[in-house]
C-alpha cells in the first residue's frame, strides 16, 4: 500500500498541534455549544483529503445540554458563508434526532480536491438551542473506491533526556522512548569531517549494544560535514526486508525511519544537547484522551508502555506487525484495534486497515477469522455500517463457513479448500492455502535457535493438531454470532436467520465433541485428550462454555498458566475476566517473570515487545504492538468499560478491580470522554465516581452475590438486579460488600 502526499509542512504541524494551537478539544469546557468536532471521524480534517463524496460528520454534546434533542448542520463552500450562517452546500434544517455521531451529509456530493466549511449546532434537554460550534475547515482529495480517508501524520523533534560525553570522547543521547525516526544535527565544522554515528534500541554496560540479536535495531552510519553548512539530517539506509514489494511503502516525503531510543555520536567539534533531535513519524495521536493510574506501580508501568506502543508504532498509517517486515496481519491488527481505540478515540487507521485487508490476505488459518472480528469492534466503537454495507459479500468468505466438514464445525481438511476459495479470500497466488497456526511460534526445532529446555514447544502449549481443532472452531462460532448481527442490520432477515442457526449449531457441536464433561476442558481437537490452555481460552473468551463448566474451564485454564504467547494473551485475559477470576488477571498483568509485560520494561524496551523474552523468539524484535494488550484489557475489562450498544449510545460498566485500593482513568469514546476514579475505603466499602458523556446512557453492572448495600448518588438502591442506570453527568456509587 503507497501512501502518497506532500507532508512539506510536517514541522510546522506538529510545533501547531504539540503548543496546543491546533488541537481537538476532547476535554468539556463551560460553554454551551457542540465541540470535537471531526469529519469521516477524523479530527483536524484541513489537513488531510477526505476521500468520501458524502461524508458524515460527529460531534461531541457538551454536559450542560445533558441530551441532544435536535440537531442542524452547515456545509459551506467559503469560510465567509459560513460566518453567515448560510449552509449553501448543504443545510440539514433542524433534524429531530439525538444521534451525535456518523450523520451522513445528504444531497449533492461534494466536489473532490476542494475546500469546505460545516458547523452544528444542537437542542438540548430542554429544546433550547445552542449556539452553533466552532467552523471546521475540510479538504476532499480524489474520490475513489475505498471508504476510508488517511488521517494526517505528525513529526515531532524530540530532546534527550540524557545526554553526556563519556570518557573516550564519544556523546552519548538518550531519547526516553524507541521511536521510529531519523536524527538532526547542528554541527559546525572548519574542514570536511567525517563522523560516525550509532543508533540503537537496547543498552549493554551503558553503550549502545551493538549485537543486540533478534530483530532488535541497530544502525552506525557516518555522516559528512562541510564548512558553512551547519544542519544535517541523518540519511539511513533502507532495510531490504522491510522496505520491499511486500512492505507498506511510507509517504514519499518521509525518510527513511529506523526505530531507535539511544544514539552514539564521534565527531571532533563539542556538542551541546540542543545540537542533537531525534526526529520522529507518527500517525496522528492525541496523548490527552486517555490515562491510567492505580495503586499498583507495575501495572501502571505495564499499560504506559501498551499505550504507548499504540503510538509508536502507528508511523505505516495501516497497522503493521512491527519493523522486521512492515506488513499488515489480521491478528496483529485486530489486537492493534482494540488498544488503540481504547487509548485514543482516532478509527481511519483501524478502518484503513481493514479495507487493506480485503484485498491482501496473509496465510494463517486463525487470521481470516479474525476479520470479521475487526469489522465488528469498529462497528461497536464508532456506530458506523459503512464497512459492513460495502463489504458484507466477500467477507462471507472470511468466515470460511464454505470449509464446513460437519454440522457447525469446520476444518482446513476441507476439499472445498482450494485454489477457487483462495481466490474468494483475496489471494492472487491461488496455490497458497491457508494453515492453522493456534500461535506463534511454533516449537522452533531445526532452526539452530537455542530455546530454553523446559520450552521446546514454542507458544502452543503442546496443542495437538487435529482435522477439526478448537482454536478453528471458536473462532468461527464467533464470526456466526458477528454475521447474524451484520445480517440484521442490512435486513437480510433469512440470512440473520440461517447466521444464528450456524451459530447455535457450531457452539453445540463445540460442547458435545470437544468438552471433556469429566475433566472440565475442551480438548484440542477431535481425537485427541490433550487441552491446550489455547482450546479452553477461546471457548471461555467467546461464551461457548455452558455456565455450568465456566469455573471448571477457569480453574483448568489456571493450571496452564502463561502458556500462550503475547498474542494469545489477549484472549487469555478476556477468559479468565469472563470466568469471574479477576485476581488471576491482574495477578497475570502484574507478574514479574520473564513471560509477563513488565519483563520487557526490564529488559529495556519502551513498546511491547513481539515475544515475552528473547529467549522464547530468538529473531523477535521489540516494536511489536500486538504484544500491548494491557492497553485495552485494563479499560474493558478491569474497568469493565465497553460498548453496550453501537456508537457508544450506552456504556456498560462492570468493573472488576481484584485487590487494587485506588484507580483512576479516563477512556476516549466517539461521543466524549468517560472518567472514573476508584477507591476502597475498607475491606468492605467501594467507591466509585464516574462522569458519563452528554448524550450516552450508562449502565453499571455489579455482582449481586457479593454486594450488601448500594448506594447511587447518595441513595440506597435495590441490589437484586445487579445494574443500575447512570445518566449523563457525575455518578456516585458506593457498594458495601458481604
Amino acid at each position: 500500500m503507497h501512501i502518497k502526499g506532500n507532508f512539506v509542512f510536517f514541522s510546522i504541524l506538529a510545533f501547531l498541534f504539540n503548543t496546543g494551537l491546533i488541537y481537538s478539544r476532547q476535554v468539556e469546557n463551560d460553554d454551551l455549544v457542540p465541540f470535537g468536532l471531526t469529519v469521516e471521524t477524523i479530527r483536524n480534517p484541513q489537513f488531510t483529503k477526505i476521500v468520501d463524496s458524502n461524508p458524515e460528520f460527529s460531534w461531541v454534546v457538551p454536559s450542560k445540554a445533558v441530551v441532544q434533542r435536535a440537531y442542524q448542520v452547515l456545509v459551506a463552500s467559503d469560510r465567509q458563508k459560513m460566518n453567515e450562517n448560510v449552509g449553501d452546500w448543504w443545510d440539514s434544517g433542524r433534524v429531530e434526532n439525538s444521534q451525535s455521531v456518523n450523520i451522513s451529509m445528504t444531497g449533492k456530493p461534494l466536489n473532490p480536491n476542494t475546500v469546505y466549511f460545516w458547523k452544528v449546532r444542537i437542542w438540548d434537554h430542554q429544546n433550547n438551542a445552542t449556539d452553533y460550534s466552532e467552523v471546521q475547515e475540510f479538504r476532499t482529495g480524489n474520490f475513489s473506491e475505498k471508504l476510508t480517508s488517511q488521517n494526517w501524520f505528525q513529526v515531532e523533534r524530540i530532546k534527550p533526556v540524557v545526554f553526556r560525553k563519556t570518557p573516550d570522547g564519544t556523546y552519548f543521547a538518550d531519547f526516553g522512548k524507541d521511536a521510529f525516526a531519523t536524527i538532526e544535527l547542528k554541527y559546525k565544522t572548519a574542514k570536511p569531517e567525517t563522523l560516525k554515528i550509532r543508533l540503537g534500541e537496547k543498552l549493554l554496560d551503558g553503550k549502545i549494544d551493538r549485537n543486540p540479536g533478534g530483530t532488535i535495531r541497530y544502525s552506525e552510519i557516518e555522516l559528512q560535514v562541510e564548512p558553512g553548512q551547519t544542519k544535517y539530517q541523518l540519511q539511513l539506509v533502507p532495510d531490504q526486508r522491510n522496505t520491499g514489494p511486500a512492505a507498506v511503502a511510507l509517504p514519499d516525503s518521509f525518510p527513511v525511519l529506523t526505530p531507535f531510543r539511544y544514539a552514539e555520536i564521534e565527531c571532533s567539534a563539542d556538542l551541546k544537547v540542543e545540537d542533537v533531535t531525534q526526529v520522529a513519524y507518527f500517525n496522528y495521536f492525541d496523548n490527552n484522551t486517555s490515562s491510567f493510574n492505580s495503586s499498583d506501580t507495575i501495572l501502571n508501568q505495564v499499560w504506559e508502555m501498551c499505550k504507548y506502543s499504540q503510538k509508536a508504532t502507528s508511523f505505516a498509517g495501516v497497522y503493521i506487525d512491527g519493523d522486521r517486515e512492515r506488513i499488515p496481519y489480521e491478528a496483529d491488527a485486530y489486537l492493534n484495534q482494540l488498544s488503540h481505540y481504547s487509548v485514543d478515540n482516532e478509527y481511519a487507521m483501524a478502518r484503513r486497515t481493514i479495507e487493506y485487508f480485503m484485498e491482501h490476505p496473509t496465510w494463517p488459518t486463525e487470521w481470516q477469522l479474525h476479520v470479521a472480528l475487526l469489522f465488528y469492534q469498529d462497528y461497536l466503537y464508532t456506530g458506523n455500517t459503512e464497512l459492513i454495507e460495502k463489504y458484507y459479500e466477500p467477507l462471507k468468505h472470511k468466515t470460511l463457513m464454505e470449509l464446513e466438514v460437519e454440522p457447525g464445525l469446520i476444518s482446513t481438511k476441507s476439499p472445498k479448500l482450494n485454489g477457487g476459495f483462495m481466490a474468494k479470500l483475496g489471494f492472487a497466488d491461488t496455490t497458497q492455502r491457508v494453515r492453522d497456526i493456534v500461535d506463534w511460534p511454533p516449537a522452533q526445532k531445526d532452526t539452530g535457535w537455542k530455546l530454553p529446555k523446559d520450552w521446546q514447544q514454542g507458544e502452543r502449549d503442546g496443542f495437538e493438531f487435529m482435522p477439526v481443532n478448537t482454536v478453528i472452531n471458536s473462532f468461527y462460532f464467533r464470526n456466526m454470532e458477528i454475521m447474524a448481527e451484520f445480517a440484521a442490520i442490512l435486513g437480510k432477515a433469512e440470512e440473520e436467520k440461517d447466521f444464528r442457526s450456524r451459530a447455535e449449531t457450531a457452539k453445540k457441536a463445540i460442547n458435545e465433541k470437544l468438552l471433556n464433561k469429566e475433566g472440565g476442558f475442551y480438548t484440542d481437537g477431535i481425537g485427541t485428550n490433550h487441552g491446550s490452555v489455547h482450546a479452553n481460552m477461546l471457548p471461555l473468551a467467546f461464551g461457548i462454555v455452558p455456565d455450568e463448566y465456566k469455573r471448571k474451564v477457569a480453574a483448568y485454564i489456571k493450571t496452564r498458566g502463561m502458556g500462550c504467547s503475547v498474542y494469545g494473551a489477549q484472549f487469555l485475559l478476556e477468559a479468565v475476566y469472563n470466568g469471574g477470576d479477576e485476581d488471576y488477571a491482574l495477578g497475570l498483568m502484574t507478574a514479574t517473570h520473564d513471560r509477563s509485560w513488565y519483563n520487557m520494561i526490564k529488559a529495556g524496551s519502551t513498546i511491547a515487545m513481539e515475544a515475552w523474552d528473547m529467549r522464547y523468539k530468538p529473531n523477535s524484535d521489540w516494536n511489536h504492538a500486538w504484544g500491548a494488550a494491557p492497553a485495552n484489557i485494563v479499560p474493558r475489562y478491569l474497568w469493565g468499560i465497553q460498548p453496550a450498544t453501537p456508537g457508544f449510545a450506552t456504556v456498560r460498566i462492570f468493573p472488576q478491580m481484584s485487590t487494587l485500593q485506588n484507580s483512576s482513568i479516563t477512556v476516549p469514546t466517539i461521543r466524549g470522554i468517560i472518567a472514573g476514579d476508584f477507591r476502597r475505603i475498607d475491606n468492605k466499602t467501594e467507591e466509585y465516581n464516574l462522569t458519563i458523556p452528554a448524550n450516552m446512557k450508562g449502565e453499571f453492572v455489579f455482582k449481586t452475590e457479593k454486594t450488601e448495600k448500594i448506594w447511587l448518588n447518595g441513595k440506597p438502591v435495590e441490589t437484586k438486579s445487579g445494574k443500575l442506570e447512570l445518566l449523563p453527568g457525575s455518578n456516585k456509587i458506593e457498594i458495601k460488600r458481604l
